[in-house]
């Protein structure tokens, strides 16, 4: 077998395969005996008629071309082991020639490589505009308001009615005149503003006081009998109001609701949680946005074979998580309002993005010469795995074994690239102003306990105990 490899594409190879006549002819002789086990010869078994004999009954021409795809299956993957060439899909034929005057069969197989860049384009200093990360007073009180409508009480109220409000109320409905019994009620609890209801009924008893009755237009909701959609007429009376009562934001009542002792700790707590939620939110939307210049910055065509490939794994593995939901790819697409065209030209699109960046953090990863060391992967499985140092290095080892180290190690040096990218684009406002970042390390609270007896206590209450008993042991006193 000799081999020819010819650059065809900037990531991409064409690799010339010229079948000697021995490969060709035991390939024949391979293709004869498959070929006669589906036949039925005239005194032989299936599989055992002679060669010339086949060739007789299908013809010359079909059982060549029959050996030249049996040649293929042996000597592709051989003549690719022989180049040295590593292909990322599965390779292809892209012509096979067997009309050579030399009786010659030629053979070309298009390999697509994993690309990786030579060099980068100097990004220099990166600006990424972000939002700064403040905690508002107003967003503070919103929280500790949600926390105080969870122990609100409900109090008499006499006054207009207003969202939120509760009214016990009656209400009839008449349709062009006619009472719709069904859809009236007595003796509603209803909170005003919750557009729980008819259609209708928040806006007459917006302002409305204890004891009146208000009269109005309204809709009754689609599909309710017959009369679904249509207008109706609500007469509703109020025969009482409450109010939420929300409780003062103490230090008994952080003390019985929360973690925290104080109301100034649950204050602190709120604010710092919020602070790092919306440093972490900014940190996720530089990331982006670093990713988004980058691969902008960086020009190289992706080998289509790899972009199919990557396409079709994306929607083979969307397709098998829908099955598990009992969702059907057409409905899929029916709930995000797409068709198949945008479905696939969005997911081609998200392909290419993904593709370009992994390879772009593979290439500084090269570029710089990192490596990873044994301590940082047991740190990486142990972080994966949720499990101690010690048990993690005896993991790191099984997986040694196994030859899954490897893309251990790809999904660390990918990490390390992304990182020293990100850290070195600069935050700023929309003022052009430095933007502050940095993670808010929250400490971990202790739980609480039951709270123990302290020891000057315990000492006490046992000599108290040993006076007692010393008492008793001594007679009284006769008088």
């Amino acid at each position: 077998m000799q081999t020819e490899v010819k650059e065809s594409g900037r990531f991409e190879r064409t690799l010339t395969v010229h079948l000697e006549d021995e490969e060709l002819a035991a390939a024949t002789k391979r293709a004869a005996a498959k070929i006669s086990k589906n036949m039925k010869i005239k005194g032989f078994r299936p599989g055992r008629a002679p060669l010339q004999v086949v060739e007789n009954h299908v013809g010359a021409e079909y059982l060549r071309s029959e050996a030249v795809d049996e040649a293929i299956q042996d000597i592709v993957p051989e003549a690719i082991d022989e180049a040295g060439l590593e292909p990322v899909t599965v390779p292809s034929i892209s012509a096979i020639r067997d009309d050579n005057e030399d009786g010659t069969v030629e053979i070309d197989i298009i390999v697509t490589l994993w690309p990786v860049l030579d060099a980068l384009p100097d990004f220099g200093d990166i600006e990424i505009e972000v939002e700064i990360p403040i905690v508002t007073d107003e967003e503070i009180s919103e929280q500790v308001d949600a926390l105080r409508e969870q122990f609100a009480e409900l109090v008499d109220h006499e006054g207009d009615l207003s969202e939120g409000d509760f009214a016990l109320i009656d209400i009839a409905v008449e349709h062009e005149g006619e009472v719709v019994e069904s859809a009236g009620a007595k003796d509603l609890m209803y909170e005003v503003g919750s557009q729980s209801f008819i259609e209708g009924v928040d806006v007459l008893l917006a302002d409305a006081t204890v004891g009146a009755t208000v009269t109005g237009e309204g809709a009754l909701p689609e599909g309710y009998s017959d009369k679904g959609g249509e207008d109706v007429t609500l007469t509703i009376t109020i025969k009482e109001a409450k109010k939420k009562s929300l409780p003062d934001l103490t230090d008994e009542m952080v003390e019985d609701a929360t973690e925290f002792e104080t109301a100034a700790e649950l204050l602190e707590a709120i604010e710092t949680n919020m602070l790092a939620y919306k440093v972490h939110t900014q940190r996720a939307f530089l990331q982006d946005k670093v990713v988004e210049y980058v691969v902008n910055e960086v020009e190289f065509d992706l080998p289509e074979a790899l972009v199919s490939a990557e396409v079709e794994g994306r929607v083979r593995g969307l397709v098998a998580r829908l099955e598990e939901s009992e969702i059907s790819i057409e409905d899929y697409l029916k709930i995000t309002g797409q068709d198949e065209t945008t479905f696939i030209a969005t997911t081609r699109a998200e392909a290419e993005r993904a593709l370009s960046m992994r390879i772009i953090l593979e290439s500084i990863s090269a570029i710089e010469s990192w490596e990873v060391e044994d301590d940082e992967l047991a740190h990486h499985v142990g972080n994966l795995l949720d499990i101690p140092e010690e048990e993690a290095a005896k993991v790191l080892d099984a997986w040694k074994e196994d030859g899954q180290v490897e893309a251990l190690t790809s999904d660390i040096l990918r990490e390390r690239a992304l990182t020293s990218l990100v850290e070195s684009a600069s935050a700023v406002d929309s003022d052009g102003n430095p933007v502050d970042l940095t993670p808010v390390v929250i400490e971990p609270r202790e739980e609480k306990s039951q709270e123990e007896p302290e020891a000057e206590e315990v000492e006490g209450a046992s000599e108290a105990s040993d006076t007692e008993e010393d008492a008793a042991d001594e007679p009284e006193e006769q008088g």
